[in-house]
């Protein structure tokens, strides 16, 4: 037997964490009932799970790359009917977004449905770098690039420190293209630390994550991730310090 949430999250519905809200919400049935305790164990090929009124099956875990054009959603669907990043592929497989990439930002996302996987890419403690060029307005001081780079203090807690390197100036347009790495995944993190040493986004790409790039990609692009890139994945998250 199995934990419930593990079992939505491996029939790729979503991550264990979001799993586990949808069960606190009642919206998963076991045989019939519905189930808000996290600490039920099912038998996934004997007991029939409904997850918002539909039966889930295990599926084979598949695992993708997305190069995100600006003006999509980072998630399954939309109620106001935009583009998600899951219209980018054409499988059997309902895949979900690891972790998000805002709206207007473009860049590198992985999809899946293995909820595991998923989980445990997004977990603060496995520190898994990101690294972000943002064309910003203004020409940031050394003093501000060394804000960031010691971290910021943003409503929710201070930004762990992360890795700035300027890339170039526009003096004439007063603008600068800044790449920073950090190993955080809160909501519009990066814009927010710009914000907060007064020199606001103007454009933002994600560029890397951990060690897959966009190499060889355009926006709109999607490619299945290798066996060796999952697998390194996993072995990188499981090695790095909590």
């Amino acid at each position: 037997m199995e934990r419930l949430q593990k079992v939505i999250a491996q029939a790729g519905i979503t991550s264990r964490r979001k799993a586990e809200q949808l069960i606190i919400d009642g919206k998963v049935k076991v045989n019939g009932k519905v189930v808000r305790e996290l600490g039920v164990k099912v038998t996934p090929n004997k007991d029939e799970i409904e997850v918002e009124g539909v039966p889930i099956d295990r599926e084979e875990p598949v695992y993708f790359l997305l190069y995100k054009p600006s003006g999509v959603i980072s998630s399954v669907n939309d109620e106001k009917g935009r583009k998600t990043v899951t219209d980018f592929l054409e499988i059997e497989q309902r895949v979900f977004p690891v972790g998000r990439l805002d709206y207007d930002t473009s860049g590198l996302i992985l999809l899946t449905n293995d909820g595991d996987f998923a989980n445990m890419l997004m977990h603060p403690k496995f520190k898994m770098e990101k690294v972000y060029v943002a064309k910003v307005k203004g020409i940031p001081s050394r003093e501000k690039l060394k804000q960031l780079q010691n971290g910021v203090m943003l409503e929710d807690g201070k930004t762990a420190p992360a890795k700035v390197k300027m890339m170039s100036i526009d003096k004439k347009k007063q603008t600068s293209i800044i790449r920073l790495t950090i190993h955080e995944g809160r909501n519009r993190q990066v814009r927010r630390m710009f914000d907060a040493i007064e020199h606001p986004v103007m454009k933002l790409k994600r560029e890397q994550y951990s060690f897959l790039d966009l190499r060889g990609m355009n926006p709109g692009d999607v490619r299945p991730l290798k066996p060796i890139e999952v697998k390194h994945l996993r072995e990188l998250a499981v090695t790095k310090p909590s």
